[in-house]
């Protein structure tokens, strides 16, 4: 039987590239979306190239309800979820003197309290068959902090101590709770940096260069693998040495 793993956010940018590596790894692939888009016919062409089947189930994972309903098909589809990547997240970057009360409030409830919207919706399953990967993806940003990122940050921040927290709660019921911090990942969000810029960053990154969404998901899938079977409550760094 198929292992099945559920990832939030996954049309573009990292999520696309973590549900398409995990696909290679043979993964029945439930991938959540929150509106339609252009990328996702060709993802899911993509996945089903890989000889697994791929369900699109969508869903605002700050709205908790929206969460329940579209993890009750995950399981009506595939029966369990094996992993689950928190992977959803958005920006609304400004200093926090200019920064609007609406705009502090999405970032956290779409990153900090998606992530617990989906989790705990997914939990009882894992706990049930007393196994199970969860993999929040979190941010460098999370531990070093960032000017005109105090809901970023403090959203990611967070993820790291729900991740820390729920890797205890679960350890006993052979679930292992982990998340990753990337750096500066080139994706749509820095391709609109002017190139200056992005120069600029690469020098300041010990590897000299931005990191890739396939980066990112190659650390995924070794969380998912039994080469990190005695690994739980870790944040792992994806970020080119940019934070020692």
């Amino acid at each position: 039987m198929s292992k099945v793993a559920l990832i939030t956010g996954a049309t573009r940018g990292i999520g696309r590239q973590i549900a398409i590596t995990l696909s290679k790894e043979g993964y029945d692939i439930a991938l959540n979306y929150r509106k339609e888009n252009e990328e996702l016919d060709s993802i899911k062409k993509e996945i089903k190239e890989n000889k697994v089947e791929c369900l699109a189930v969508k869903g605002d994972v700050s709205n908790f309800d929206d969460c329940e309903k579209f993890v009750k098909q995950v399981i009506e589809k595939f029966g369990k979820v094996d992993v689950l990547v928190n992977n959803a997240g958005i920006t609304k970057d400004m200093l926090l003197m200019r920064m609007k009360k609406e705009d502090f409030k999405q970032v956290i409830d779409v990153n900090l309290v998606g992530t617990f919207n989906v989790t705990k919706n997914v939990i009882n399953y894992m706990l049930k068959a007393r196994s199970g990967r969860i993999i929040n993806i979190s941010s460098v940003v999370g531990v070093s902090g960032n000017a005109g990122q105090t809901n970023y940050a403090a959203s990611k921040a967070g993820i790291i101590g729900f991740t820390k927290s729920l890797a205890k709660e679960v350890a006993s019921r052979g679930i292992l709770v982990n998340a990753i911090a990337p750096g500066f990942i080139q994706t749509s969000m820095t391709e609109v940096l002017k190139d200056d810029v992005k120069e600029e960053i690469a020098k300041n990154i010990p590897l000299k260069r931005m990191g890739t969404a396939q980066d990112v998901a190659n650390c995924v899938k070794f969380l998912t693998s039994e080469d990190s079977s005695y690994i739980t409550g870790q944040v792992l760094h994806v970020d080119g040495g940019m934070l020692m």
